[in-house]
C-alpha cells in the first residue's frame, strides 16, 4: 500500500499551501540524487514529488482527500516528466537554483523555461444577504485579471516582428558554470542576465501592452450562486484567473463567499431560528398567527396553554441542502410572552374576577398575588 502524501511531507491534513510548499522545499535538497547518494535516495525523491505534486494542487487534494490514492492514481504526469510541469517544475528549480549537478540537463532546462506557464489564480470575496444564500440564483460581479494581449496573441512582441532567441544562454534561459573538484564535477545555474530566464529578447515591443504580452482587464461576470451555500464556501471559475505565459492557459478564479447578518433570521446548519412574541392571553388560549418565513408568511398555530420560550416548528422551510436543494431544514420558532407593564381599568376589573375564580390572591402591581402563596 502507498505511503500517505501527508506522511510522506511530514504535514497535517490540514496544512496550507504554504507550509507543504516549505516541507517539499527541505525534503527535495536533501533527497536530491545529485547531492545524496545513499541507497534508496532517488526513489525517496520520486516519492516526495508525487506526493507534492498531488498536494499541491487543490483539485487533485481534495479528490485525494475523499477518495485516496485510488481518486489520484491518474492525476499528474510523474516525475520523469517535470521538464513539463510549468509551476511546479518552477518551485522545483528555486531550490537548486545555485547548485545542482549533472542530473539536470540543458535540454530539460531550456523545455522548462520556453515551455508554456499556467496562469495564476485569482480570490474574490462577495457579500450575499440571507436569502440570497438560503436561495442562490446568479449574480453579477467585477473582476480585474490578465488577458491575453490580442494585438501580439502573447508574444510581446510587436505585430509583424517575432522574439529572437537568446544569444547568451541559447534559448535555455539559464546560464550555467562547471567546477571541477576532487569529488567530482558540479554546475552551478544562474538565471540569464540578458533574458531574465525567458530563454528570447523582445527588439521591437507590442505597443499595446509593452512586450508583457498580457494586459490588466477589468469584467462584469455572471456566476451561478447554488443555493444553501454559507460563510466560507467557495466557488471556483475555471479559467478567469490571470493568463497563462507562453501559450500557458489561465489560472481560476475562487469566489469566497460571506453572508450578512439577518435582522429577523439566524441561521445554524441547515436550520432558520427566529422569534415570535404572543401577548398572554394569546399563549393561554391559543392562537392562529400568520409568522414571517424565507418563503414568505405562513400560518402558525400557537395551542392553548404554550408556555414561554416553546419552540415550535415548521417543517421543510429552513435552508436547502447544498449540493442537494430538495432536501431543506426547517424553521425553528421560539415563542416569547408579552406580559403588559400597563393595563386599562376594565382589563384589570376582568383579571382580578379571574383571579378570584382560581384563587389566587392579589395586590397591587401583582406583586402579593406572585408571591402569596409562598408566605402562608
Amino acid at each position: 500500500m502507498a505511503r500517505d502524501y501527508y506522511e510522506i511531507l511530514g504535514v497535517s491534513r490540514d496544512a496550507e499551501k504554504e507550509e507543504i510548499k516549505q516541507a517539499y522545499r527541505r525534503l527535495a535538497r536533501k533527497y536530491h540524487p545529485d547531492v545524496n547518494k545513499e541507497a534508496g535516495a532517488e526513489e525517496r525523491f520520486k516519492e516526495i514529488n508525487r506526493a507534492y505534486e498531488i498536494l499541491s494542487e487543490p483539485e487533485t487534494r481534495a479528490r485525494y482527500d475523499r477518495f485516496g490514492p485510488e481518486g489520484v492514481s491518474g492525476a499528474g504526469v510523474g516525475f520523469q516528466d517535470m521538464g513539463d510541469m510549468g509551476g511546479f517544475a518552477d518551485i522545483f528549480e528555486s531550490i537548486f537554483s545555485g547548485f545542482a549537478g549533472g542530473g539536470m540537463g540543458g535540454q530539460t532546462a531550456q523545455r522548462r523555461r520556453s515551455g508554456p506557464v499556467r496562469g495564476d489564480d485569482l480570490r474574490l470575496d462577495l457579500k450575499l444577504d440571507f436569502r440570497e444564500a438560503v436561495f442562490g440564483g446568479e449574480k453579477e460581479i467585477r473582476i480585474s485579471h490578465l488577458e491575453t494581449c490580442e494585438a501580439c496573441s502573447g508574444s510581446g512582441a510587436k505585430p509583424g516582428t517575432r522574439p529572437r532567441t537568446c544569444s547568451t544562454c541559447s534559448g535555455s534561459g539559464q546560464v550555467r558554470r562547471v567546477t571541477r573538484t576532487p569529488f567530482g564535477s558540479f554546475t552551478q545555474v544562474s538565471t540569464c542576465p540578458t533574458c531574465n530566464g525567458t530563454g528570447s529578447v523582445i527588439e521591437d515591443k507590442c505597443d499595446s501592452c509593452d512586450g508583457k504580452g498580457t494586459n490588466q482587464i477589468t469584467k462584469k461576470l455572471k456566476i451561478t450562486i447554488p443555493a444553501g451555500v454559507d460563510n466560507g464556501t467557495r466557488l471556483r471559475i475555471g479559467q478567469e484567473g490571470d493568463a497563462g505565459q507562453r501559450g500557458g492557459p489561465p489560472g481560476d478564479l475562487y469566489v469566497y463567499l460571506f453572508v450578512n447578518e439577518d435582522e429577523e433570521f439566524q441561521r445554524d446548519g441547515i436550520n432558520v431560528l427566529s422569534e415570535i412574541k404572543v401577548s398572554y392571553l394569546q399563549a393561554i388560549l391559543g392562537c392562529r398567527l400568520e409568522v414571517n418565513t424565507v418563503d414568505g408568511l405562513v400560518e402558525l398555530i400557537i395551542p392553548a396553554g404554550t408556555q414561554p420560550n416553546t419552540v415550535m416548528k415548521l417543517e421543510n422551510r429552513g435552508v436547502p441542502r447544498l449540493g442537494n436543494p430538495v432536501s431543506r431544514g426547517d424553521h425553528l420558532l421560539t415563542v416569547l410572552i408579552d406580559i403588559p407593564t400597563k393595563i386599562i381599568p376594565e382589563e384589570r376589573e376582568l383579571l382580578e374576577k379571574l383571579a378570584k375564580i382560581k384563587g389566587d390572591r392579589t395586590g397591587k402591581g401583582g406583586l402579593e398575588g406572585f408571591l402569596g402563596n409562598l408566605f402562608k
